[in-house]
């Protein structure tokens, strides 16, 4: 039965010392790392300044993709959930690689307070959520740029990678079409994703061997 797999993939993973040191450690660096960029973001908001012309925004009418950009990325959040829950040892990884990701975006929106393009797609959000998807965090975008990072991640498992490249590349036409991101913040992100990847891949060996392991066992 499926269900019995998974179980014992928590009781291998339980007695793995290192698992137990680093799923901890990485949930609380991945809470800061989002806290920090949610924080970077309402900086960047708070100081955004005058908007620039684009090579595609200033040439395409702005269309109502509000309800894609929120909840694609919501449904994105309960995918890679249940990746990690169904593989425990793929937790480390994954969620170190996210906070590296969420660290360096953090920096680049709080170097640069382009404001938004003045037309935009509607989003029908309040609070929290209001200011995560609608603030002026630009540069670069994290709707194309965390699908691209799983993608690579998974590059050896056919279905899920080509599965988040389709994502990554319909949020980046998404954003562009509801002038939600510049150009530059969609086209960026493929190059500093790929660079985050490799640096994580520098910086959390042992992690990404657990991550690898599952794959020895089963594709799932």
């Amino acid at each position: 039965m499926w269900y019995i797999a998974i179980v014992e993939r928590y009781k291998t993973s339980w007695f793995d010392r290192h698992m137990r040191f680093s799923v901890p450690m990485a949930i609380v660096i991945f809470a800061v790392s989002v806290i920090t960029n949610f924080y970077a973001g309402v900086y960047a908001t708070n100081r955004a300044s005058n908007y620039v012309e684009d090579i595609i925004l200033s040439n395409i009418p702005v269309f109502n993709v509000g309800f894609i950009f929120v909840w694609g990325a919501i449904l994105l959040i309960v995918v890679l959930v249940f990746l990690c829950l169904h593989h425990p040892k793929r937790i480390p990884f994954i969620l170190h690689s996210l906070s590296l990701f969420y660290f360096i975006r953090a920096a680049f929106v709080s170097m640069t307070h382009l404001g938004p393009f003045p037309t935009q797609a509607a989003l029908d959000i309040t609070g929290l959520f209001a200011k995560q998807f609608g603030g002026d965090d630009l540069f670069f975008s994290a709707h194309t740029g965390v699908p691209f990072l799983m993608a690579l991640m998974f590059w050896h498992d056919e279905p899920k990678r080509y599965l988040f490249l389709c994502w990554s590349a319909a949020f980046g036409i998404v954003v562009l079409l509801g002038h939600l991101h510049y150009t530059i913040d969609v086209m960026a992100a493929f190059f500093i994703t790929y660079g985050i990847y490799h640096i994580a891949l520098w910086l959390f060996p042992r992690e990404k061997a657990l991550f690898d392991a599952n794959f020895m066992n089963s594709s799932g």
